[in-house]
């Protein structure tokens, strides 16, 4: 199997997963338990979500180590639990993918600012998080990083460093934007233009957005950052939507068939790893792989 870099170089065009969150309620996690304890305490369940997809059509999985640092894993009691949990969650992944794609490794915010943005905590303190945890991931059996879901540039370069100088391998960094009157922007106010531009030049290999926005609103995320770093790959995780409460229950109404219809546009704003966040399920993953597939047989 060829590098996952190579692989774009080449103009591939991969699809990655969807949502985990979603799958592991399904399955029983219950509202105030930690999520990444499940890579110990039910790993099959893990095992079979990662399985899902890559049935589906997935050449990329994620782990399900969202929020694998110790500044998360703490309000759970689970500090010292930092290395096991990641590393049974790539473990996981690649036994249910093995040599037939690639293992994403996720790697969420910590929930703290650092102290220039009015935070409690240092750049260093961040950088020596993340460091723990991707330094586990790589041992389970990682072959990329996905610094995910990111709303300052702060914080994401010290995951970006940690990732680059601890592991070897390549990096993904992703950030949420949020439409308003001015533009996307994070929560922070950072533009997509400057999320890549920072991210590329604190090392990462891949840059992108995730959660956040439906499949249209991604396709104008992709083409401000395609415009501000030309030839680096770029990942898009679109949600199913917005979210909507109804009847108690949040749901996302964005079907596969929709975001299907749209993926051959995003790949002319410049995406070259495409896959799903909130609301979107295995089904979803499947549409648009088919779609892709069919587009790259007819090329």
């Amino acid at each position: 199997m060829k590098p996952l870099l190579e692989r774009i170089a080449a103009g591939e065009v991969l699809i990655s997963d969807g949502a985990m969150g979603t799958f592991l309620y399904a399955k029983g996690l219950t509202a105030g338990e930690c999520p990444e304890s499940w890579c110990v305490s039910h790993p099959d369940a893990v095992k079979d979500i990662a399985a899902a997809y890559v049935a589906a059509g997935s050449d990329i999985v994620e782990t399900n180590s969202f929020g694998g640092t110790a500044y998360k894993l703490g309000p759970y009691g689970f500090t010292d639990k930092v290395t096991e949990f990641n590393r049974a969650a790539a473990a996981l992944a690649k036994a249910a993918i093995g040599q037939r794609g690639y293992v994403a490794a996720s790697v969420g915010p910590t929930g703290h600012m650092v102290e220039d943005e009015g935070g409690d905590v240092n750049a260093q303190q961040l950088y020596e998080a993340f460091k723990e945890q991707v330094v586990a991931l790589a041992a389970g059996g990682a072959d990329a990083i996905c610094v995910e879901t990111m709303s300052s540039c702060a914080e994401a370069v010290q995951a970006i460093r940690a990732a680059k100088e601890n592991t070897g391998l390549p990096v993904i960094c992703t950030f949420t934007f949020e439409p308003g009157i001015k533009g996307f922007r994070t929560m922070m106010g950072v533009r997509p233009d400057r999320a890549a531009r920072e991210a590329v030049k604190a090392g990462a290999d891949i840059v992108g957005a995730n959660c956040g926005n439906g499949i249209a609103n991604m396709i104008e995320i992709t083409k401000q950052m395609r415009a501000a770093v030309p030839d680096v790959p770029i990942l898009i995780h679109a949600n199913a939507g917005a979210p909507v409460v109804e009847d108690g229950k949040t749901i996302f109404k964005e079907t596969p068939d929709y975001m299907a219809s749209h993926v051959l546009e995003l790949v002319a704003a410049g995406a070259n790893i495409i896959g799903g966040c909130c609301g979107t399920n295995p089904d979803h993953i499947g549409a648009m792989a088919r779609v892709l597939r069919s587009a790259a047989a007819q090329a």
